[in-house]
């Protein structure tokens, strides 16, 4: 399966109510988006049509961020908070938006896919789902931070490994989707500041020169999940009512680490 029909699908089964996505670029993937819609990137040459409301903002990803509520396009997004007192309604709600559903395929260096997944992480939470592109380099050129090939996937692929070192407490799965792969990410936490203070130590160790030394599980896509296997999954349909619902991620998370935990296991 082709990244885009795999996005199209990822659109439909998540049921995501809004989009964020990083890198642009043509529109291709943005033209898949069927509700309020946020993207970035600091040169798109946009050449599609889009069947969504959708706010394009001209920069980088960093200055984004950077502005004082960066995603009150998508001000819709609510999430009601429980009354401290047992057997009533819910007295106010919680006016941060949350993103559903995010697509990062922006600069294709580790350090700012690391850094677009830092900030987005900070408007997720637990029923988020967060995806990088060019995850599964087919070769070591294609990896390289210098680029001098024309289909470029750059570093981003030593994500997978950084995450799940530093932050065990998510759930990654690499997808084999063509040309490049892709990884997902489940169990968002707004609340996490293991990257931020680690940050500068992460950028020492994983930035090297080129030729990079892309493992060999990376190239022969050890452990990537088919997408079809990935999309056909039980949890999704779960995963969209807690969204609904608001449950908290005190209840939700642990079953939905399971379920997904069960999907990828039972595919190796």
């Amino acid at each position: 399966m082709k990244r885009h029909e795999f996005l199209k699908e990822l659109h439909k089964v998540s049921g995501n109510r809004n989009y964020l996505e990083i890198g642009v670029n043509d529109g291709r993937s943005l033209r898949l988006s069927r509700v309020p819609t946020v993207a970035v990137d600091p040169a798109f040459k946009v050449v599609t049509e889009f069947r969504c409301d959708v706010h394009l903002v001209r920069a980088t990803s960093d200055d984004f961020f950077a502005r004082d509520k960066p995603l009150i396009h998508l001000k819709g997004g609510r999430h009601p908070l429980r009354n401290l007192r047992r057997g009533r309604g819910p007295l106010a709600y919680w006016r941060r938006t949350v993103l559903d559903l995010s697509f990062i395929d922006g600069m294709h260096l580790f350090e700012y896919a690391l850094r677009d997944f830092m900030n987005i992480e900070r408007h997720s939470d637990w029923t988020s789902v967060i995806v990088f592109d060019d995850m599964l380099p087919r070769n070591v050129d294609e990896a390289a931070r210098d680029r001098h090939t024309g289909a470029w996937t750059g570093d981003v692929y030593k994500l997978a490994e950084i995450l799940g070192r530093y932050r065990p407490d998510l759930v990654t799965v690499l997808v084999d989707t063509q040309p490049t792969g892709q990884l997902v990410v489940f169990g968002a936490d707004p609340r996490s500041s293991v990257l931020r203070e680690r940050y500068e130590e992460i950028v020492a160790e994983y930035e090297v020169p080129d030729p990079q030394k892309v493992p060999e599980m990376i190239l022969d896509r050890v452990g990537a999940v088919a997408p079809e296997v990935l999309l056909g999954a039980g949890f999704w349909r779960p995963l969209g009512r807690a969204r609904r619902l608001g449950v908290g991620r005190s209840r939700g998370w642990g079953p939905l680490r399971k379920a997904v935990e069960g999907v990828v296991g039972g595919h190796l």
